[in-house]
């Protein structure tokens, strides 16, 4: 993983984590309530954000 890839992750999961924590993150429609699916989010959505776009 680059530098940039490795920044652009972690500014995903600082932004999805916040959201959990104001109470807008949302899955299917839900609010997301667990701690830990909010975290698989944020790692799923920080893997989808590092990989670089062809």
């Amino acid at each position: 993983m680059t530098k940039g890839a490795k920044a652009r992750g972690e500014a995903k999961v600082h932004q999805v984590m916040h959201e959990y924590k104001m109470g807008a993150l949302r899955s299917g429609g839900k609010k997301v309530t667990s701690r830990d699916q909010a975290l698989a989010i944020a790692l799923s959505s920080a893997r989808n954000s590092s990989k670089r776009k062809k």
